[in-house]
């Protein structure tokens, strides 16, 4: 089945469409979510709400604007970083055990295997290496602006130009 179609009958309420979009996307929004959280239940619970707001608001989709899995990768990137800043999220990050912080330094030098399923690292190795560094904290590892303008000793202003000049020959590449 076509994706366009699939994606059409998704806007228009139809639960096959959203269980077959469901299959080919979860484990790639899935990857993103966990490599923000780092808490596989809150990404489970975070993936779910992604999906449900997905099939809620699947009429704002508009693929003249983009392609669908990024639409859904941005809904589960921004979910994913509102999790992260609720007060609950870091009361329960309060007494988190040495392993938590083991597991984060060892397991985000790279680009996380778990978001690779449309083969998007190809893609991203591709780019500069600064290129690179900024797509990785900014979309892999939700890093604000402002913190990847901290993490690499650049002016805000500069990580605000490359992210859109990277993303452009990203663009540039996939299309």
């Amino acid at each position: 089945m076509q994706l366009e179609t699939l994606i059409s009958q998704f806007q228009n309420k139809d639960e096959k469409a959203f269980e077959k979009l469901y299959h080919m996307y979860s484990d790639s929004i899935h990857g993103v979510i966990y490599n923000i959280v780092r808490d596989i239940d809150i990404a489970d619970e975070v993936m779910q709400d992604v999906f449900i707001k997905a099939w809620n608001n699947a009429n704002t989709y508009n693929p003249r604007k983009g392609r669908f899995f990024t639409w859904i990768l941005n809904i589960a990137r921004n979910a994913a970083i509102d999790k992260t800043r609720s007060k609950t999220f870091k009361n329960s990050s309060k007494n988190l055990n040495a392993e938590f912080f083991v597991d984060i330094l060892q397991s985000t030098d790279d680009l996380d295997n778990k978001t690779d399923a449309i083969g998007l690292r190809n893609f991203v190795e591709k780019l500069a290496k600064t290129c690179i560094e900024i797509i990785e904290l900014l979309y892999f590892k939700g890093y604000t602006q402002k913190e990847a303008s901290e993490t690499l000793d650049m002016p805000i202003g500069t990580i605000k130009t490359r992210n859109r000049n990277c993303i452009k020959t990203l663009r540039e590449m996939l299309l």
